[in-house]
């Protein structure tokens, strides 16, 4: 089968599997990209934290 054939049938499946997809609603995809935004921002605080725990530790062991 010719390469061009290939992309041909390549697209048109990509095509149908596209229709089954279950998209999210405007508010849906609002609560998601909230939840990950405070996860994100509370996560790095928390690495930050941390970060500053050691480093003070370091500091006191290297002293």
């Amino acid at each position: 089968m010719a390469w061009t054939m290939q992309v041909r049938e390549f697209v048109k499946e990509v095509k149908v599997e596209s229709t089954k997809v279950s998209w999210p609603t405007r508010q849906e995809l609002r609560a998601s990209t909230t939840v990950v935004i405070v996860a994100v921002l509370l996560i790095s605080v928390f690495v930050g934290i941390v970060d500053y725990v050691l480093q003070l530790g370091v500091k006191l062991l290297f002293r």
